[in-house]
């Protein structure tokens, strides 16, 4: 399933198989079993691992002289960091040009993670990118671009996805998959996973925050669309434009294109870390908003019981911090006034009405 063409040993030198937990509190909220993919504990602490690490693994089998190679990638975010992980793991060297407005708690992360440089330019990705291909690149022979979504060889890493949950279910179907979509590259990758599983009619939500809802707004449009902007806070869907491949996909009859508001995304997250402690961006967290809402069986649109199995792709982000997530909670706490009430969900108790007790 998902096949790269790479060994197993070379597989898990970039990217890890991550657990499949179910979520008690989760699943109290929705009315069903909820599992969560945790891809947040991958070595660049998001989903990115695999596909960006299957792209460079690919490259490095069919490179004439692969100890030349030098890695560049123009993402200021989890692409980049996947691309200097799992460069330092293959000991390549990788160079990552940010635009200025990158913050500089992703600049330290990315020198930290072990980048041979990082080089600030531009006042947007576009010019960032522009500058590695047309001055940077320029000047090493052996240079590499790592795109950030748009690759089939980051669609097969990504697919990876579906057969680890496939075995973890011990073969099992699950009812329902959601997962968020940015570029498109983890979305494509897990719709490639579930034809190769002979799942091809299982119900997706993809998910999307607004001001970043390049997939559903190319779906409405009927063809390939580009937003003007990003206005969403979950910068890490902030893709103006989707992967063609993803649109594809994403008029298929089992897929659901989903836009939530950033006070959504913001809730799931600090929710999550009430409930299973973990710390996710908002590009993660609008995945589990669906389910504290009580709001998830009507988007699916058919029938869930309390055995029914939905798996949500905790696609992770390395974005986020305490302080982050305290913001969130401040500026949109009154969300929680929206929510039902379940006394036996434990971030129900913890923030009620978005005060902490």
């Amino acid at each position: 399933m998902g096949s790269i063409g790479t060994s197993m040993v070379q597989q898990k030198r970039c990217w890890r198989e991550t657990p499949l937990v179910e979520s008690y509190a989760l699943s109290k909220a929705a009315g069903c079993r909820i599992f969560l993919k945790l891809e947040n504990l991958q070595p660049s602490g998001s989903f990115k691992s695999r596909g960006i690490g299957n792209l460079m693994l690919s490259h490095l089998s069919k490179a004439a002289n692969a100890s030349k190679i030098h890695f560049y990638s123009s993402s200021g975010g989890n692409a980049g960091l996947a691309c200097v992980h799992a460069a330092r793991t293959l000991q390549h060297p990788a160079t990552v040009v940010v635009p200025l407005s990158t913050k500089p708690l992703m600049i330290a992360r990315l020198k930290a993670a072990g980048a041979h440089d990082v080089i600030q330019h531009g006042a947007s990705w576009k010019e960032a990118d522009a500058y590695l291909r047309e001055v940077v690149m320029m000047e090493d022979e052996g240079g590499v671009y790592i795109p950030p979504f748009d690759h089939p060889e980051i669609w097969n890493g990504n697919a990876t996805l579906v057969s680890e949950i496939g075995y973890q279910l011990d073969g099992e179907k699950p009812d329902a998959l959601i997962c968020s979509v940015g570029g498109g590259g983890l979305f494509s990758g897990l719709m490639q996973g579930l034809d190769e599983m002979g799942w091809s009619d299982m119900p997706v939500l993809a998910m999307e925050t607004k001001g970043a809802e390049s997939l559903h707004a190319s779906l409405k449009a009927g063809e390939l669309v580009t937003l003007p902007g990003i206005s969403s806070l979950a910068t890490s869907l902030g893709a103006t434009r989707v992967a063609e491949k993803a649109f594809e996909y994403g008029k298929r009859n089992n897929v659901k294109s989903v836009v939530l508001e950033d006070k959504e995304a913001a809730m799931g997250c600090w929710r999550l870390a009430d409930d299973e402690g973990l710390m996710v961006e908002m590009a993660c967290g609008v995945n589990v908003a669906l389910c504290y809402e009580g709001r998830l069986q009507k988007v699916l649109g058919q029938a869930l019981n309390k055995e029914s199995k939905v798996v949500v792709v905790l696609c992770g982000g390395s974005n986020v911090t305490v302080e982050m997530l305290s913001t969130w909670r401040k500026e949109f706490g009154a969300v929680e006034s929206e929510l039902p009430q379940n006394d036996s969900v434990p971030s129900a108790q913890s923030a009620p009405n978005g005060i902490s007790a």
